[in-house]
């Protein structure tokens, strides 16, 4: 949905855990579509009475010894290509995180800007436990966001950490006992402030991230230059 004054709201609706099935993997990139949208100033990515996401769909995986690495590797790019494209989005995206949020959930998370998370949310990659890994950007975002030996270490583990731990390890950006009340309150400030720089901002950001200082430097001065009127 979408507010008169340009904050979206994606919710994961798909009782009883919110797994990432086929159906929302295409329901993902359809929304994704509604976000690209200019009348789309912030997004709120959340979940459904007290739950983000398990996941992807086990069932997915059990039917994946009939699929051939190409038929897998195509099915994984839908949604390697929602997530890709939620974080190329020139909007700040904020993902409240309540209750689990693991696996493919937690990937979608990654792929948001700020993660606010309960508590008491569960949160983590528990693919070594099934012999996956994490496949859509658990392992590259994840190193970006925690630094290499932190994520080797909670991958290598399969570790699951509750709101506060992960605060502290950095896998979340803010705690709070309601998130999705925090990242309305939170996203109602962004909407405040002129959605060209707040853009850029991202996007400069992530670059300088992809790329060496000289360059995020200099990408960094032409975005500038761009919004001096």
């Amino acid at each position: 949905s979408v507010s008169d004054d340009g904050l979206a709201t994606l919710r994961l609706d798909a009782p009883p855990v919110n797994a990432i099935s086929q159906t929302m993997r295409e329901e993902l990139s359809g929304a994704l579509d509604v976000l690209r949208e200019d009348r789309v100033r912030v997004a709120v990515v959340t979940g459904t009475d007290g739950l983000f996401s398990v996941g992807a769909d086990v069932g997915l995986f059990e039917e994946a010894r009939d699929w051939t690495t190409a038929e897998f590797r195509a099915n994984s790019r839908i949604l390697g290509r929602t997530f890709d494209g939620l974080e190329a989005l020139e909007k700040p995206v904020l993902a409240a995180v309540s209750g689990t949020c693991v696996g493919g959930g937690y990937e979608l998370a990654l792929a948001c800007d700020v993660r606010v998370a309960a508590p008491d949310a569960t949160i983590g990659f528990p693919e070594h436990n099934i012999g996956l890994i994490p496949g859509l950007g658990g392992c590259s975002r994840f190193v970006d966001l925690v630094g290499l030996g932190r994520a080797k270490d909670l991958i290598f583990r399969g570790a699951l950490v509750d709101g506060d731990r992960a605060l502290e390890l950095g896998m979340v950006e803010h705690v709070a006992d309601d998130p999705e009340a925090f990242a309305r309150e939170y996203a109602e400030d962004l909407l405040e402030k002129p959605p060209q720089a707040l853009g850029l901002a991202k996007r400069v950001t992530t670059a300088a991230r992809d790329t060496d200082v000289a360059t995020a430097g200099l990408i960094e001065s032409l975005a500038q230059s761009t919004l001096i009127e």
